[in-house]
């Protein structure tokens, strides 16, 4: 199937579960409203450039006007309405803080056009917060931002912005947005169309967010530096040296199974910054792990937030500040695992070696694929069913498969995977997808940890290095058990950029070896 009809194939049928996802979004931030504890009252704020923004307020039920009360801001997730948080709004409020909800500009009633987290988006969040301190008894001196999603990366821009800003809670957001949706040059083309999807039917993208989505489904080369400077001025990793400056501290939680915003670069990101800083990764998809504390029902999520909230803004001493600052829950073993920074996760490694020469046929999905955009996670959140293969049955000529030993003991499978090999194709361009799978003894593999790889202008026939990260995870492998590297050039979740009829040479040289470097949990 070609790139055009194929996009335009997934891009309906995102739509299609882009709407149910917004209605059941909807519905979750509905929910809770009857049970309102803490009062709500919604307001008009004017946000940058006189933009209306909808929004709502929660105050403490015995508010005391000669007092006042730490601020916490939370932008909407995207496509999500302005009740989104309600439940969450009025359990801070019940706790002693104003809160203030807001949609962001160009959802819903709110006025204004899609900027995808562009400058007037993070104008406009310190513009709710300089109406927060004129309206209502918020305290200047202890302010605080969180949202889920596209909220999270606002918060996070907005902190880098706004000195004010004293403490944030960023959960399943990015870091950096090409890392995010272009990783490996490879376009992300399930989860790009489910926003763009779900962007046209709940909102009013602005031309210039309408440009980037024609020239990403497009593969327009000639304009890839433009989506790429696009996507850098809306990502928090830019502004790094900002956010470390103004000091804020910083809450992060993702998902291991993300498949919109991978666990990886906010790892990455977390790594770098200096200031008070948490990381906490669990099972799950795109805001699936924070979806129950949206309903009002106990979310370890949620609760983490408000504690980090508790100690920055209102000084409480509940060690949240002497705890080990990253925390994982693995996909399979559960219970929780402290580390002292990103680097200390995986800090052992293993190779399996990828010995020989193998070529494989381009064009041809092999079976071996990444899932489904938001649902795949999930149902490996819930009943521990990641994407499945059987990897004896994949067909050689589309797939090179490498095997490890049997394993005598489990292999804790702890951060990112890393792949090195030579690779010699016969075009000038392509893509490759490597997958890394648990295999049993029956030869059913479930899906470890994948990534996609794009590579252009090279010579035909012509061999050229290959180092890929693979996204990060956390996978308990059990005794008897193998780990299998698939490589493939086809997958549903991704653009393909393969000539008809290409085929590529996976070697291993003496003086250069292939290998998959597994990150493993020190026992």
């Amino acid at each position: 199937m070609g790139h055009g009809r194929r996009t335009t194939a997934l891009r309906n049928s995102a739509v299609g579960a882009a709407a149910a996802a917004l209605i059941a979004g909807s519905v979750v931030g509905l929910a809770p409203a009857a049970q309102a504890a803490a009062p709500v009252r919604f307001v008009d704020i004017t946000g940058y450039g006189g933009t209306v923004l909808k929004a709502n307020v929660a105050a403490p039920a015995d508010a005391d006007a000669t007092h006042r009360y730490p601020l916490i801001v939370l932008p909407t997730s995207w496509s999500l309405p302005q009740v989104e948080y309600l439940a969450q709004a009025q359990k801070l409020a019940d706790s002693g803080y104003i809160v203030v909800s807001y949609n962001v500009r160009g959802f819903y009633q709110s006025g204004g056009q899609i900027e995808v987290a562009g400058p007037p988006d993070v104008a406009d969040a310190s513009k709710v917060i300089d109406w927060a301190l004129a309206n209502t008894g918020a305290d200047p001196q202890h302010i605080g931002i969180a949202g889920v999603s596209y909220g999270a990366g606002i918060s996070l821009l907005a902190a880098a912005h706004d000195k004010r800003i004293k403490a944030v809670g960023a959960l399943s957001g990015w870091a950096d947005l090409i890392d995010s949706i272009y990783s490996g040059r490879t376009q992300h083309v399930e989860a790009t169309a489910l926003l763009d999807g779900t962007a046209t039917l709940t909102g009013r993208e602005s031309p210039e967010a309408k440009q980037i989505f024609k020239d990403f489904y497009a593969s327009n080369l000639d304009r890839e530096q433009a989506m790429i400077d696009w996507g850098e001025k809306r990502s928090p990793a830019t502004y790094l040296d900002q956010l470390d400056k103004n000091g804020a501290a910083v809450f992060m939680a993702n998902a291991w199974s993300d498949s919109i915003f991978p666990a990886n670069q906010y790892a990455d990101f977390y790594d770098r910054l200096t200031v008070p800083k948490r990381l906490e990764l669990r099972p799950g998809d795109h805001a699936t792990a924070e979806l129950s504390g949206l309903l009002g029902l106990p979310n370890d999520v949620w609760t983490d937030t408000e504690r980090w909230f508790d100690h920055y803004l209102k000084g409480a001493d509940n060690g949240v500040d002497r705890e080990q600052p990253v925390q994982l829950e693995s996909r399979t073993s559960g219970g929780y695992e402290g580390y002292p920074d990103w680097k200390s996760v995986g800090a052992t490694r293993k190779k399996l070696a990828l010995a020989g020469a193998t070529t494989i046929h381009a064009n041809v999905d092999s079976g071996a694929d990444g899932g489904v955009v938001l649902l795949s996670g999930l149902l490996d959140q819930v009943a521990q069913l990641p994407p499945v293969a059987s990897i004896p049955l994949l067909p050689r000529r589309w797939a090179a498969v490498w095997q490890s030993e049997r394993y005598g003991s489990a292999q804790q499978v702890r951060g990112t995977a890393r792949l090195h090999t030579t690779l010699t194709p016969t075009k000038e361009s392509g893509t490759l997808v490597a997958y890394l799978y648990d295999v049993g003894p029956l030869g059913l593999g479930k899906l470890v940890t994948h990534a996609p790889y794009t590579w252009y202008d090279r010579t035909p026939g012509k061999s050229f290095d290959v180092d890929l990260d693979l996204f990060s995870t956390a996978y308990d492998v059990p005794a008897g058990h193998r780990l299998a590297l698939v490589i493939d050039t086809v997958d549903p979740l991704y653009i393909e950029h393969n000539p008809s009829g290409a085929q590529l040479t996976f070697s291993s040289p003496v003086d250069d070896p292939s290998y998959v470097s597994v990150p493993l949990r020190e026992q």
